[in-house]
């Protein structure tokens, strides 16, 4: 037990002292935080450049309905259509729109010709038809015998309310807004699952292979045994990658307070004034107020201690095959890809089945995939916010501690054998008989 001791506080100590783990620890967050500011700022439209739209209204249906955006300036002219295609560039104008009259009010589809020397992106031409089906949808309403207050009591919003929210069986985390949270919640885990395999997993690879190839590990052997180093490596890189989670997600936490300032001071002042309505705004308040009530509903004292226990299991699992298939690669990296493929398989194949696991959390293939082992330290923990049967957790779980154990047991004996081998290329029969070895 001491030398175990020994080894991961050797693999603790070497990499959270280097340089190169400072500068990332340290880095990424202040990438993740220009990146959000970086979006900000694109977002408030300061490097767009204004389309000046000049537009020939021969119905007069702009007149009571002016068009109006963020990042087009619309000016109604008074000439006519012929006069203007061959001014409007000296004009200064981007973009001429032609509105025709609409002699048919129950005309359904209406073309608008527009005229421009540049070509128009996708977004900006559906942007522009959005904006006139409006306009035209208001001017058909004001010239119509339709009652406007009429019309507008047919808008009708429907919200879904969980009749037996608070009887026998029915959790409180049975409305809207709790299934959007737990849905949130499962994509985030399942992804944190997901990074984790193989951030910290390619780690202890790496690891493994450097000592491989440099002859430390015959010093180290002459000590310890192999699976006491392999079990020391996988526990002390997982260390390493716990306490970089950790600073991550303080100093992004210390980001997120921080950016929306920056955002706020970044934006011009009608922005600002139309975020600060938004924030005063009732509704807002009560989405607020009903997020936070939500996220208090979650049943984080079930969802946080399996959550650590499905990203133990996790880590281990992978960890160890990794482990193991570092140390079955000799100078060849191009070896290693061949022999990662059964273990990277079934991490794609869990994200790729996440988003079914999302949309029916209780069906066969959610049911399926957090129970078996190479799925579940990724599919379980995105279903926790559904609160799933606590039969189907425990069962989730013993499958994982068994399935930890084998893995770990079959990891170390690849391990001892492979980490003395030199200048052969190993196939997978050749590992299957590694397992088997006496001695």
């Amino acid at each position: 037990m001491h030398k175990l001791w020994l080894i991961i506080k050797r693999e603790y100590l070497t990499r959270v002292k280097k340089k190169s783990f400072i500068i990332v620890t340290l880095l990424t967050p202040l990438g993740f935080a220009l990146l959000m500011f970086f979006s900000g700022f694109m977002a408030s439209g300061k490097m767009n450049s204004i389309k000046q739209v000049a537009v020939v209204d021969d119905g007069g249906i702009l007149q009571n309905n002016p068009l109006e955006g963020s990042q087009m300036k619309f000016t109604v002219v008074n000439k006519g259509i012929d006069e203007m295609k061959s001014e409007y560039v000296n004009d200064g104008y981007d973009v001429l729109l032609h509105l025709d009259k609409i002699d048919n009010l129950n005309e359904t589809k209406v073309n608008v010709n527009y005229y421009t020397d540049d070509k128009m992106s996708f977004f900006t031409i559906e942007s522009l038809e959005n904006k006139l089906s409006k306009a035209i949808k208001a001017y058909k309403l004001n010239h119509s015998t339709i009652d406007k207050e009429v019309l507008a009591g047919l808008e009708t919003e429907v919200t879904l309310e969980n009749g037996l929210k608070d009887g026998e069986g029915i959790g409180d985390n049975s409305s809207k807004m709790a299934s959007g949270i737990a849905q949130a919640l499962g994509y985030i885990m399942g992804f944190m699952m997901y990074m984790v395999i193989f951030i910290f997993g390619g780690m202890v690879m790496r690891s493994v292979m450097e000592e491989k190839i440099n002859r430390i590990v015959e010093v180290m052997i002459s000590s310890v045994k192999p699976f006491q180093l392999m079990l020391g490596k996988v526990i002390g890189v997982g260390l390493v990658g716990l306490t970089q989670l950790i600073i991550w997600i303080v100093l992004i936490g210390v980001a997120m307070m921080i950016i929306p300032g920056l955002m706020m001071s970044s934006m011009d002042s009608n922005t600002v004034e139309m975020a600060k309505e938004i924030q005063n705004n009732p509704e807002t308040a009560n989405a607020v107020s009903g997020l936070i009530v939500e996220l208090k509903n979650q049943n984080w004292l079930l969802i946080i201690p399996v959550f650590i226990i499905y990203f133990l299991g996790g880590y281990f699992i992978y960890s160890s095959l990794f482990a193991a298939v570092g140390s079955a690669i000799g100078d060849d990296l191009g070896e290693g890809q061949q022999l990662m493929m059964p273990i990277v398989i079934p991490v794609i194949l869990a994200i790729v089945m996440l988003s079914s696991v999302m949309t029916d959390p209780d069906g066969p293939i959610a049911v399926f995939g957090s129970m078996f082992p190479l799925f579940s330290p990724i599919l379980m923990p995105a279903r926790l916010p559904f609160d799933p049967p606590m039969w189907q957790v425990i069962v989730s779980i013993l499958l994982l501690i068994g399935c930890v154990i084998l893995f770990v047991w079959i990891a170390g004996r690849i391990y001892r054998v492979g980490i003395f081998l030199y200048g052969k290329k190993v196939s997978f029969k050749e590992l299957t008989k590694w397992m088997f070895y006496k001695g």
